[in-house]
This record gives C-alpha cells, structure tokens and sequence, in this order.
C-alpha cells in the first residue's frame, strides 16, 4: 500500500447526529490555509454525501460501524482504521469523545487529541488508567472550562497544560444569513405576531431539567406581557410527564411542545428571550445560536452555559425557579434600546471568543498544537 507525501491531520468523530457534525466542521476549518488535507473518518452512521459535503474536510469516509458493533474491544474498528492510516501520511489524529480516542490509540502511533463534550469521561478507573497508559502520544481538550476542570480533576498527575480548553464555536455569518425574521420564524411555527414567547430547544429529558422551566415560567406569568408563551422543541422520554406538569401548573394553554423541528436555529428570532434550564451543560451550542438571532438569554449559572453567558444574559441557579422567574420578568421588560444594546454585546461575544477565526487562533497557540508541530 503506497503512502501519500501530503501532510494530513486525521479526524475522527463517533457520529454526525445532533451536533457533531458541526464539530466535525468546526475542526476541519481550523487547517485552513494551514498546509494540511484534513481527513474527516466517522466511526458510526451510514455514507452520505450531504454529510460529507457538509464537514470542509478534503476527504470524508464512513465506517458505517453500528453503536453494538463498537462494543467491547473494537477490534473490527481499530483494523479499519489501521489500514486507513497506513496508506496516507498524517501528522497526528485529533479524535472526539473516548471511543475514538481509544481506538485511535490502539490503531495507530499517531499524536492524539482528545476533544471531549462531556463531564466524566475520565471518571472511571478503566479510563484513567488507559489514559495514564498512553500520556506520552495523548493531550486532551474540553469544549469549555467546566469540561477542562472535570478532566483535570480526574487526572490529577497530568500536566495541566495537557488539558486545555477550546470552545465550541460558530459560523457566524452563514448561521445569521439562515436565520428566518421573527415574522417568519412565527408564521412557521404557527405562533401569534403579537405573542411574548419564551423558547427553549433541547432533548426532554433530566439533564435539561425543563421541568424547572415549567416552574419558573408558572411563578412568572401574572407579570409576564400579555399571551406570553413558553415554546419547548424537542423530543424524548419526558414528553408526557412535562405536558402533564404543564397542566398541574395550570399552565397549560401557554406551554406549547411542537417537537423536534429540522435545524430549529433557523427559528430563533421568533423568541423574545431564550432560556436554557440544563443540569450542568457541557457547552450549550444553543446559547451561541440565540446570541447569532439576537435573543436575550437566561440559563443556569453552571457547566459550560456560564461562561458563554456571564456578562451578556442572566444567570439563575440551577434548579431555582423562583430566581428563573424573577429573570424572566426583568427580560420581558427590557425596551427596544436596551434589546438592541444586549444584541450588540452577544455579538461581541461572538467573534470575540465564540466564532470560527477567534477559535482558529487559540488553536495554532495551544501547547499542544505547537509540541506537534515541531515534531511534524
């Protein structure tokens, strides 16, 4: 088998549901300019060209792996991906979320980046030892400090600057340019011009903690405008207990559930405010969605959320409705300067910390990135 002379970087994702093949995207666009062909491999999920055209990677190839047939060892994965390596000349693999990082590990001698999306990854003495197994070829990311925190605390003998963070991030003109006006993000949902709506987008399910949201909105009703609404999209196991909820909080002709709506983000000017309620959020790329349509945000003050919206929206403690609700009324009267004033600021927020380019530059700055490339 002939190896190519091309400098690659390796990416390798678990799948492209949800927001992962975003993440795919966002890490291929990082090798821009950069002298690097980026070969985005995908450990789950059947071929598809839409998924492919959509990675800005130069190559895209599926393994078509089911989530049972990675199971257990993985010996099948680690073969495919062994022989994937052998035939092109990358430089270090960047790979999300652990299975990835273990197979790549094991398949190949390549420099690992681990990006990981979740808090407890490294929990697990299996994990902790593997990793301390492979220290030498392995650094990680967290896509927030929350996330880069929790490593560091389970691996406590690492090296922090081994553990960085790089935060997830946007498009952001593409993203605004899909964003629907508020008259057409209502006229696609069905809801009143004249409503004040309250959106929230996510799984039902308890890491989303919606059910504090029921409450919190429930507690600010009687101050809130007339024909307020509390739109909730999305689909999971707690779909029944929360309408129920709703209707215990005699809330129930204000709380609307339209489901799981294809790239909801296109929607998000039809909210007057967005509010996020999650259980220690990893990131939340919600939240960067809202501040692209300009939509005032509260969320709980903990995990990733916080540091997205310190300083540009309201935070409330987890699980408290009572201070949810108190956000929420003072949101609801803000004036037209004042929204106008809190868009300007999110959209700083943005390309300062939060879009592709200022990513881009923390990335080629990471002691990580520099100790690869001089071994490249």
């Amino acid at each position: 088998m002939t190896r190519s002379a091309e400098r690659r970087v390796l990416q390798f994702c678990h799948g492209y549901d949800g927001p992962f093949l975003d993440c795919a995207r966002q890490y291929a666009s990082l090798f821009a300019g950069k002298g690097y062909r980026v070969t985005t491999v995908f450990l789950t999920g059947a071929a598809d060209s839409e998924v492919a055209t959509s990675c800005a990677s130069d190559e895209v190839l599926f393994m078509e792996y089911s989530s049972q047939a990675i199971r257990g060892l993985k010996l099948g994965a680690i073969r495919d991906l062994r022989r994937i390596v052998a035939s092109r000349n990358f430089s270090f693999c960047i790979a999300h979320r652990f299975k990835p990082v273990y197979i790549a590990l094991l398949a190949t001698s390549l420099p690992v980046i681990g990006v990981h999306h979740a808090f407890g990854d490294y929990q697990r003495r299996s994990r902790k030892l593997f990793a301390h197994l492979f220290r030498q070829r392995l650094s990680l990311l967290g896509v927030s400090d929350a996330v880069r925190d929790d490593m560091r605390k389970s691996l406590p003998k690492w090296p922090q600057e081994r553990i960085e963070t790089l935060y997830n991030r946007i498009d952001i003109q593409p993203l605004q340019a899909s964003q629907l006006s508020a008259a057409q993000a209502r006229e696609e949902m069905g809801l009143a011009p004249s409503a004040w709506v309250v959106g929230n987008v996510g799984r039902l399910h308890p890491d989303k903690d919606q059910a504090t949201l029921l409450r919190g909105f429930a507690k600010a009703l009687p101050d809130l405008p007339a024909n307020s609404q509390l739109v909730i999209l999305g689909k999971g196991r707690l779909e029944e207990r929360l309408k129920q909820q709703a209707l215990e909080l005699g809330i129930g002709a204000q709380v609307l559930f339209p489901g799981q709506i294809a790239d909801a983000r296109r929607l998000f000017k039809a909210f007057d405010v967005f509010a996020l309620s999650s259980d220690h959020e990893p990131f939340g790329m919600v939240l960067l969605e809202a501040m692209a349509a300009g939509v005032p945000l509260i969320a709980t003050s903990c995990g990733g959320a916080r540091e997205v919206v310190e300083g540009v929206g309201v935070l409330f403690p987890l699980g408290d409705a009572d201070r949810l609700a108190q956000g929420l009324v003072h949101l609801s009267r803000l004036d037209d300067a004042q929204r106008e004033a809190c868009a300007e600021l999110m959209d700083l927020r943005l390309l300062e910390r939060f879009s592709d380019q200022a990513v881009r530059d923390v990335f080629w700055h990471l002691p990580q990135v520099s100790r690869l490339l001089v071994g490249s």
